[in-house]
């Protein structure tokens, strides 16, 4: 058995003493509505003032980027400091202070690729909040093609002049800023392209929501008619986006993977089952054969937490398999999506419900029905298991 280094003990108590001090309680509650989750950005409107104070606290500290740097706007603290953080903010049950496309996948891009200049515009804003980022990857005619996109980045002096189209652009209708990958050059498929940041109020930028089946839309149409981006704000160099684009990848499958885990505070799944079905004279699930259902699942997100756990301690220090994220991402989402499954058979008739306030909106239902592209985004599954069956299994082709 391994005992913590009395440095890190030092930090643990110190850590649990200030969460505790700083974290509202109103942020130690389950999340009651997508308004409840912060997004920041320039047009972020607080859904409380508790909300907003534990923003700004964490990103004062530079605990919403704990592992970054600190002249970035982070935190400064070793891998094993972070993940003690984390498991202290678990153990409170403290809400996520920021959800950001910034510090899921282009601050880490920044961070390998990115100049200095670019490092210090761009992740302080990130770790505070300030500006809300999205992907400008997928296009209509490429399917699970990435790199046979097509829209174009023609030099101009200074700047390139885009134009084109992106799909599946989550939340583009509601973000600040976009990375996105644009054709530099027809000479080759993969090295012709190159990554782009640009201000989402640029003149020739627009946006169309897509209605998905669960009533809901995340997801936008990005439309870029003659759009001016300087070249200061390519990442990396000129034809050679895709290498910054395969690292953002696994970054992204790894933010995935994560809904395998689900969120903090009670089980929906466990306490959904109780109200409806209710306990027997054993004080268990009276259902026997969803009880068993539950609890194999419960076992097998159990396992898939250990198995993050670890990815991520590799991940940290630098031991991790490159296809490793296409497995986590493959595992969380399927635990994603048999979660949802069971959330609706526990809810009976309930579950299918879909406007009223007893099931806030038919939350079960649309949840249910979104998670269907869970296995499509950020690479489909048949994608990640030919990945992990080639790169990991190494099997033939």
């Amino acid at each position: 058995m391994t005992h913590p280094t009395p440095g890190l003990s030092t930090f643990r108590t110190e850590t649990r003493a200030w969460l505790e001090e700083n974290c509202p309680p109103e942020m130690r509650e389950p999340l009651r509505s997508d308004s409840d989750v912060c997004w920041g950005g320039r047009n972020f409107q607080p859904s409380s003032p508790a909300q907003k104070d534990w923003l700004d606290r964490m990103g004062a500290r530079g605990w919403t980027v704990p592992d970054w740097p600190t002249e970035y706007g982070g935190g400064g603290l070793s891998a094993a400091e972070t993940k003690v953080l984390r498991e202290e903010l678990a153990r409170l049950r403290a809400r996520n202070p920021l959800n950001s496309f910034g510090i899921s996948m282009l601050g880490p891009a920044l961070l390998k690729y990115g100049t200095e200049e670019q490092k210090l515009d761009h992740l302080p804003k990130i770790a505070r909040g300030e500006i809300r980022w999205c992907q400008g990857y997928s296009e209509p005619n490429a399917g699970s093609d990435l790199a046979g996109l097509a829209a174009s980045a023609e030099s101009d002096g200074d700047d390139y002049i885009v134009n084109g189209q992106k799909v599946w652009t989550s939340y583009a209708d509601k973000a600040d800023w976009i990375f996105c990958l644009v054709r530099t050059s027809k000479e080759s498929k993969q090295g012709g392209i190159s990554f782009v940041l640009f201000d989402m109020a640029s003149p020739g930028v627009s946006t169309k929501p897509i209605l998905l089946i669960s009533g809901y839309s995340p997801f936008c149409e990005t439309f870029m008619d003659g759009v001016r981006v300087p070249k200061r704000n390519r990442i990396h160099d000129e034809n050679k986006g895709w290498d910054v684009a395969k690292y953002l990848l696994g970054h992204e499958r790894e933010m995935i993977s994560g809904m395998g885990l689900g969120g903090q505070g009670e089980s929906p799944l466990v306490a959904g089952a109780i109200a409806t079905i209710g306990l027997d004279a054993d004080g268990r699930l009276a259902d026997p054969l969803l009880r068993a259902q539950i609890a194999h699942f419960e076992v097998r997100t159990q396992a898939f937490r250990a198995m993050s756990e670890r990815f991520i301690d590799e991940l940290k220090h630098g031991t991790a398999h490159p296809a490793q994220p296409s497995m986590m991402k493959y595992v969380g989402t399927e635990l994603n999506k048999h979660r949802n499954e069971l959330i609706m058979a526990a809810g009976g008739s309930d579950a299918l419900e879909w406007e009223s306030d007893r099931t806030n909106g038919g939350a079960p239902a649309r949840a249910w029905l979104r998670t269907k592209a869970n296995s499509i985004e950020g690479g489909t599954s048949e994608v990640q298991l030919n990945i992990v069956a080639k790169r990991i299994l190494e099997l033939p082709s």
